[in-house]
């Protein structure tokens, strides 16, 4: 364990999305260079989706508000979720030198094996029990600061997992809605009794082993900062984002991500762009926006765009190639 670091355990006591991810970004803000902090939180009744997805594509918004839920939009890339009480979220606050990946996936890993339940890593950002996901993580970072969050599925409610993630056209095709049931796991599939309550303890412990002894607190607001924050989080425009009719429209899945590219034009000019994708990579998409804005419509330039402003290699590739086809 680093030498001179503080560790530092955050419990939210709230379940609004809201609250919750207004507090994850204000520890990401004012984390300092010699803490290390595991924020654990739950969310009841809520899909939460990634940073530049569209809502209406990855959720039935209209039941989910009929129910008494909420939509809400995180920092991070990757897909939509469900979360529920029988679903414990995790974050991993920490100024970059102390930031490492395979050792936060530990801390999960010994929390449960401590209970006699083997979880293994696949890829970058699926953790798994007998071949079965049961935690997906993604990442975010800023400045000197980053977070690694994601979900622990305890005993959470598959039917209105399965109901409110509403998976578009291609992803169905490619994975069928019967596999959204049988790839994931509860983990009290394996431990009956098994409870969030739990696992929260034994992550505490494993973090505490892993990172030295942690101070353990709720969390104490900062009216003003949680105000901000509470207001975008749960604003229409953060949640949903306002969507004007595009001239044209182009989608397609690869196997790093669905990318849908809306474009409005002007005299044969891009006016306005809204990329929606559940890719990991938010920054590229973000960068990308930027630079098809005022472009004339025709692919060489588009194509033109999408090499100067992407540097993962295959996405370059990938994407180029596809805007040739449009």
């Amino acid at each position: 364990m680093p030498e001179g670091l503080r560790p530092k355990i955050v419990h939210s006591t709230s379940f609004n999305p809201w609250v919750n991810l207004s507090i994850e970004e204000f520890l990401l803000k004012n984390v300092k260079p010699d803490e290390a902090i595991l924020y654990l939180w739950q969310n009841d009744n809520t899909v939460v989706i990634g940073r530049n997805q569209n809502p209406w594509k990855e959720c039935d918004c209209k039941g989910l508000e009929a129910s008494g839920g909420k939509l809400a939009r995180r920092l991070s890339g990757g897909g939509a979720v469900y979360h529920d009480l029988g679903n414990l979220n995790f974050t991993f606050v920490m100024n970059k030198k102390h930031y490492d990946v395979r050792k936060q996936q530990m801390v999960i890993s010994d929390a449960l094996k401590s209970h006699g339940i083997e979880a293994v890593f696949s890829g970058r950002n699926d953790m798994l029990i007998n071949g079965r996901k049961f935690s997906g993580h993604a990442y975010y970072s800023t400045g000197t600061n980053a977070y690694h969050h994601g979900t622990i599925l305890v005993n959470t409610d598959f039917e209105k997992l399965s109901g409110f993630l509403n998976p578009s056209p291609e992803k169905i095709l490619s994975k069928s809605v019967a596999s959204v049931k049988s790839r994931v796991i509860n983990i009290t599939e394996v431990d009956p009794l098994m409870t969030t309550d739990q696992i929260k303890r034994s992550m505490s412990e494993s973090f505490a082993a892993l990172y030295g002894p942690a101070t353990s607190s709720n969390f104490e607001s900062a009216p003003d900062a949680m105000i901000q924050l509470y207001e975008k989080y749960s604003s229409w425009d953060w949640c949903y984002g306002k969507s004007p009719a595009f001239d044209i429209s182009h989608g397609k899945r690869f196997d790093w991500g669905e990318v849908e590219i809306n474009l409005s034009l002007q005299k044969g000019s891009i006016s306005c762009v809204k990329i929606f994708t559940d890719a990991m990579d938010v920054e590229v998409f973000d960068q990308l926006s930027k630079s098809l804005l005022g472009l004339a419509y025709q692919k060489p330039a588009i194509v033109d765009a999408v090499k100067d402003s992407v540097q993962d290699e295959t996405i370059r590739k990938e994407l180029a190639e596809w805007i040739k086809s449009w």
